[in-house]
């Protein structure tokens, strides 16, 4: 039997690294490929590590290239569109959690149906939208989009956590003599706070990789997310794939640390109800 145990332990540790492995090699032979220097990138053929590294396709990307451009437009859309649907979410999720109205239903169906519908379906109707009110070519834009998209989902999200806390709390304050949006501000608001930090690292990150709307809304390169820029390493004679790969290892750098920075709240609460009492 202890044989058994120990068999057993031993294999799911193997699964598990196994698991690492597989998920972490993208990001290893991301990073290998942007050390790589130019003369070795074909010349040594498949190699685990170049045999010598090279920070010229960093320093060409950073110095001679619109890539810092990108990197600020994506970072102003991606945080803007993150704290605006999060707001939202919560003063939605809290209206869906604690009040009864009439079209509740109708309402939550129609926010559903909002999430059936192919994005490839919606770019016509969306594009001239957009074109007829002038917020094409925009960062504003770009966030009104990435905005109506996620606020469904992102409302449900909090409203999932709001379901959580108990109504007794709310009332007790009131009996006390809160009101109730003091009652949410100052009770329900941090004890969901887990739950904002979830939804804002999923809309984020969402916003922060988008590439369909952000490459059909947007045809000027200072409005352009990194995303789009990433394009731009394409040429109709080949791909600099040197140049690719060290972008895209500096849009990595934002996405981790803003996930290091909301880390203690968003794994509380994606464990959240894992557990009751």
């Amino acid at each position: 039997m202890r044989a058994s145990r120990i068999a057993g332990t031993l294999a799911h540790r193997l699964g598990v690294l196994v698991f690492v492995v597989f998920a972490l090699f993208p990001l290893f032979w991301l990073l290998k490929v942007s050390l790589t220097p130019n003369d070795l990138m074909y010349s040594e053929g498949v190699r685990l590590w170049p045999s010598r590294v090279s920070l010229e396709h960093f320093r060409f990307v950073l110095e001679n290239s619109n890539f810092p451009l990108f990197f600020r437009n994506s970072l102003i859309v991606s945080l803007s569109t993150a704290a605006i649907v999060t707001v939202i979410a919560a003063l939605g999720g809290y209206a869906f959690s604690r009040f009864r109205f009439r079209g509740k239903l109708v309402v939550t169906g129609l926010l559903l149906v909002t999430q059936m519908f192919p994005l490839v379906m919606l770019i016509a109707p969306i594009f001239r939208m957009m074109s007829t009110l002038g917020l094409t070519n925009s960062l504003s834009g770009l966030v009104i989009v990435y905005t109506a998209f996620n606020v469904p989902f992102a409302i449900f999200l909090m409203q999932s956590f709001f379901d959580a806390i108990p109504r007794d709390l709310e009332e007790a304050a009131e009996i006390d003599g809160a009101s109730r949006f003091r009652a949410f501000r100052e009770i329900i608001v941090p004890l969901t706070l887990p739950g904002m930090a979830a939804t804002l690292g999923f809309v984020f990150t969402a916003a922060w990789s988008e590439l369909l709307f952000a490459l059909m809304l947007v045809s000027k390169a200072d409005a352009s997310t990194f995303p789009v820029g990433l394009l731009s390493f394409v040429s109709k004679f080949g791909v600099d794939f040197g140049q690719m790969m060290a972008a895209g290892v500096l849009a990595l750098i934002p996405a981790v640390l803003f996930f290091l920075l909301i880390q203690r709240f968003l794994v509380a609460g994606l464990t959240a109800g894992a557990v009751k009492g």
